[in-house]
């Protein structure tokens, strides 16, 4: 078999949340269960949780899952995200949760790991639509992204965020329509504070819950 006759893969930025869940299942419809791999990084999260519910997801949907391991960046920067007790608020347009350069970080390192895999396609769930302000969850950064990858590489990396301009509310549709609705609602995690089934209080539980009530309302209507 040459080259152009081998099958494509695909990667998947993956921390077992709504959103990166919703990508999986995504990609394994376009490219195929057996194409397709995660990545998932330890940055050091308050929420480790998330891991945990990445491994289970990966090996009940089973998919190879590479954990990589980024908690360096606890060294140079300090944010609610990774500080153990620290109040989650807004500050500014972004609530302090924010995490310098970690989108950044994790194409990178996704990038350098999906070529070595001969994969040229990764999935991100950033979505600049219904989000908490996060610079690095932009479409123009993950273009710029792009380019940059291809040219420090010389290698045609094609990122793809399928939820950019999807709100929160259209996030669950497309679960709902990938036929993931009920395993998503039921299997990820979302909360910043690591709470089983959420807080119900954090950005990211709020945003979740919203999304996840105004699409139920739009169910029902069309149900009667």
């Amino acid at each position: 078999m040459n080259l152009s006759e081998q099958p494509q893969k695909a990667l998947v930025i993956f921390s077992g949340g709504q959103d990166s869940t919703t990508c999986l299942f995504q990609a394994i419809k376009e490219f195929g269960k057996e194409n397709v791999e995660v990545v998932t990084f330890q940055y050091g999260q308050r929420h480790a949780i998330e891991l945990e519910k990445a491994e289970w997801i990966a090996k009940d949907v089973g998919v190879k899952q590479t954990l990589i391991d980024t908690s360096v960046i606890k060294a140079i920067t300090t944010n609610a995200l990774m500080q153990e007790g620290a109040e989650i608020q807004q500050e500014g347009d972004k609530p302090n949760t924010f995490v310098d350069g970690r989108n950044a970080l994790f194409l990178l390192y996704a990038g350098i790991y999906a070529k070595g895999q001969d994969i040229s396609t990764i999935y991100t769930g950033v979505c600049e639509t219904d989000f908490s302000g996060y610079p690095d969850c932009r479409d123009v950064f993950v273009k710029s992204m792009n380019v940059t990858m291809n040219l420090a590489m010389d290698y045609n990396f094609n990122i793809r965020t399928p939820l950019m301009y999807l709100t929160k509310k259209e996030t669950w549709k497309l679960a709902d329509e990938l036929g993931v609705f009920d395993y998503i609602r039921e299997h990820t995690h979302t909360c910043y504070l690591g709470v089983e089934r959420g807080c119900h209080t954090c950005p990211s539980c709020v945003l979740r819950e919203k999304g996840l009530n105004e699409y139920l309302a739009e169910r029902e209507k069309k149900d009667v």
